[in-house]
């Protein structure tokens, strides 16, 4: 780990050259260092720690008691590298941290504690005193008052320049074409203030006033003092009148709205303003011998408490690099290479909880305990198994609020559409598997369907089903048009229903639209066919991508025929025995294509605004809805957003939904992207739950969410924070066709949200590995 720096001696090394071209470890000798927070001075100490020899002067335009914000929280990781590398700072700060357990949740006037959580704070003045003091103490030449020299010339003088200089850092701006910046600002305000008393847990209250929700984050930092940070969107600062009050007003205002909060005591602030949170990413951290370090190089929402933490930790990991590489060129790739990932994963997490904030109203309405879990849960980094581990009490309570007879993960929990009720929350969701001879389905759909059936699954999906051979992906993609295919299909329904009892079977129906006429997944995803092309139609007469071909648009009668055609399937469906069918109206495909703006332009009545865009796949839902039993589910697979500009959104995916909802969906699988080529999708694990959750509680139709869930864990989390009320899930079912079984294996549960097949009733356990038991020491002699 890069944080485990031991070294405490100098070493005998030569000055390093910029290109890397020579020296030992422990090169460079001359740094620079640009700004004298956290991040800058830590490293400052470490590289003189390192080699006395160094020569290195840090640069900082405050004087040594100007500090922003209050408190700074450290978790027990950033620690154990802190101690590692320098025990003289380590203990410093343990001498000074307040300690605590506890998470407390205030909404509407109800208290909920979760316990366990274990947090380290101190002043962020404090901190600073104690890195200047171990900074002067081994020799680094702190510079106050002082703004550094410009770059260039820092740049030509030393071996080594870090720019540690902030979020508004005037060196990555200075270096933009290098560095390639995105600074991104987000929809709330915020204020850093104090109080002069100790909260006894980290507290979240939230205000709902006239103006809208306003939310207080605060956490001791000292005995006889705690952060406290107001937050609120953009338009309910602005409604309340914050816009048009000064620092003091606004200090007495946020007082006075969380007056129960702070038993009536005041707040103070120092230089405080209302600001918007920036996310800063950066495409290379380092240009020849200057290197960017923390908010230089990228900020993370503080209401994961990561600023500081990171900016120590590449502190850390810059040194150690140094340490380790022949020379600077590879000690900063390396430095890169180590941190990029770290830093993705937290600022992925932190958006996840700065957007739960932004969004907190459409969570107001939750049962208290559900809501306190669904705060707790937000970041996707404490997920339900890990909070069980923190505080069972809390955990189980939650459970109960929600439904779970006793010993129930809720992910086992029964949930019912129309005459349907599914026995667990999983689903597997619809997978073009590529396999079908003349679109019918034949052995491998017959194995690959019932084994993931045998799997456990509450549900299992077909792939998008085409409904004619023209509304193909691919020559091997199955379809819903003659008579063969569905006697076929009839086949493996009869053999999920015989031999998995209790798992219900749902078609996919859908027309591949501009996307059709391509090349088996692994030929060439999306490319054409060498021979043998089929004419595409859409809703407009653009290609897909480059070198795709372009379809023609269709014209109202074709629009008849088909709808007809969508109809005639669902009817085959029907009477093939399928228990829930989805219309497909995502990914691109052809009804897809009416839905987003990038690939609708036409200019009758089915193009223009959200409205017309939507008649077309409404009046194919409602011919399909007149056909499919009226007591079997039918839900809807929408793309919540096109990772593009100018295309679909969050808010035209509420919309979309609600219309759905509106002629009778029983259910929103919401997934995201996949319309046009050149989308910029925002990856991560369950990256596309928070479109679901937003049209849960937006609109009240229950959702199945997809992308990227990849645990049972995952599923949990999920399901029992209210953000979905199913999981689809495809790759995991791919590793392992009895996921749902194993999951319960390895949950310890065998209850009705379950079922072994007879014949592997005896996998029910996981199989014994090598022998983990052998005898403990039980002495130990001294020397």
């Amino acid at each position: 780990m890069a944080g485990a720096i031991a070294m405490t001696t100098p070493r005998d090394t030569a000055t390093a050259t910029h290109d890397g071209t020579s020296g030992r470890p422990g090169d460079p000798l001359r740094v620079a260092v640009i700004g004298g927070g956290p991040g800058g001075l830590y490293a400052a100490a470490l590289l003189k720690r390192l080699d006395p020899r160094r020569e290195i002067t840090v640069w900082e335009r405050n004087a040594p008691d100007d500090t922003f914000g209050f408190g700074v929280v450290l978790s027990d990781e950033t620690l154990g590298g802190i101690e590692h590398a320098d025990p003289v700072v380590y203990a410093a700060l343990q001498d000074e941290f307040v300690r605590w357990d506890d998470i407390d949740i205030v909404h509407r006037s109800v208290r909920q504690t979760s316990g366990g959580h274990g947090f380290a704070a101190l002043g962020r003045r404090r901190l600073l005193e104690i890195l200047h003091d171990r900074c002067r103490s081994l020799g680094v030449d702190l510079r106050f008052r002082a703004p550094a020299p410009p770059v260039a010339e820092l740049m030509a003088a030393h071996d080594l320049v870090i720019a540690a200089d902030g979020v508004h850092s005037a060196t990555r701006t200075a270096h933009a074409d290098v560095f390639g910046p995105s600074v991104e600002e987000h929809r709330c305000r915020y204020i850093w203030l104090a109080a002069d008393f100790a909260f006894d847990a980290f507290r979240f209250e939230i205000a709902e006033t006239e103006h809208g929700v306003m939310q207080l984050h605060g956490y001791p930092y000292a005995p006889d003092a705690s952060t406290v940070i107001v937050e609120m969107r953009e338009e309910v600062w602005r409604a309340a009148g914050f816009a048009d009050l000064d620092e003091e007003q606004s200090v007495e205002q946020c007082g006075k709205i969380f007056a129960d909060t702070l038993g009536g005591r005041p707040l103070r602030s120092n230089k405080s303003a209302w600001t918007t949170f920036r996310t800063v990413v950066n495409d290379h951290w380092s240009h020849e011998n200057l290197v960017l370090l923390g908010d230089a190089a990228h900020t993370a929402h503080f209401s994961i408490g990561s600023g500081t933490k990171l900016a120590v930790e590449d502190a850390l990991a810059l040194a150690a690099c140094l340490e380790e590489q022949p020379g600077l060129t590879q000690a900063l790739a390396a430095y890169e290479e180590e941190r990029r990932p770290v830093v993705a994963s937290t600022q992925r997490a932190a958006r996840a909880s700065l957007e739960w904030f932004e969004d907190i109203r459409f969570h107001l309405g939750q049962p208290a305990r559900q809501f306190a879990f669904n705060l707790l849960t937000r970041s996707r980094r404490v997920t339900h198994d890990n909070l069980r581990l923190r505080d069972a009490r809390f955990t189980e309570s939650v459970e109960r609020e929600f439904g779970c007879p006793p010993g129930t993960p809720p992910m086992f929990t029964p949930f019912r559409m129309r005459g349907l009720t599914l026995r667990n929350r999983v689903v597997v969701s619809p997978m073009d598997m590529y396999s079908a001879a003349d679109g019918v389905p034949g052995d491998f759909h017959l194995v690959h369907l019932g084994a993931r059936a045998l799997g456990g699954a509450g549900l299992v999906m077909t792939e998008m089903v085409c409904v004619s051979a023209e509304g193909r992906i691919t020559p091997g993609c199955a379809g819903m048009y003659t008579q063969r295919q569905a006697d076929s299909w009839r086949r493996i329904i009869e053999f999920v229903h015989r031999q998995a009892p209790g798992t219900a079977i749902g078609v996919q129906l859908g027309h591949a639209g501009r996307k059709g006429s391509t090349k088996l997944m692994w030929e060439g995803i999306d490319e054409p066919l060498d021979d043998g092309n089929w004419p595409l139609v859409a809703a407009s007469p653009i290609p897909y991508k480059p070198g795709s071909q372009t379809p023609r648009e269709l014209s109202r009668a074709q629009l008849t025929d088909l709808r007809e055609q969508f109809v005639s399937a669902a009817w085959r469906a029907a009477r093939c025995g399928f228990d829930l069918l989805e219309l497909h109206c995502a990914h691109g495909y052809l009804l897809s294509g009416f839905l987003s703006p990038l690939t609708n332009r036409r200019t009758d009545g089915y193009g223009g605004d959200l409205t017309r865009r939507l008649r077309f796949p409404l009046e194919v839902f409602d011919a399909v809805r007149a056909v499919w039993p009226e007591e079997r589910p039918m839900t809807v697979r929408i793309s919540a957003t096109d990772w593009a500009d100018g295309g679909t959104t969050g808010d035209d995916a509420v919309e979309i939904a609600r219309a759905f909802a509106a002629h009778g969906a029983d259910a929103v699988d919401v997934s995201t992207g996949q319309v046009v080529s050149d989308e910029r999708p925002d990856y991560g694990r369950s990256y596309q739950t928070p479109y679901a959750d937003r049209i849960r509680h937006e609109t009240g139709v229950p959702v199945i969410a997809v992308g990227a869930i990849s645990s049972w864990d995952d599923v949990n989390s999920l399901v029992l924070a209210g953000r979905t009320d199913l999981c689809a899930l495809a790759r995991p079912h791919l590793y392992d066709p009895h996921w749902t079984l194993h999951a319960a294996a390895e949950q310890g549960y065998d209850g009705p949200g379950i079922a072994w097949p007879m014949p592997y009733r005896a996998g029910s356990r996981p199989p014994r590995t090598g022998r983990t038991d052998a005898p403990k020491p039980r002495l130990t002699l001294g020397t």
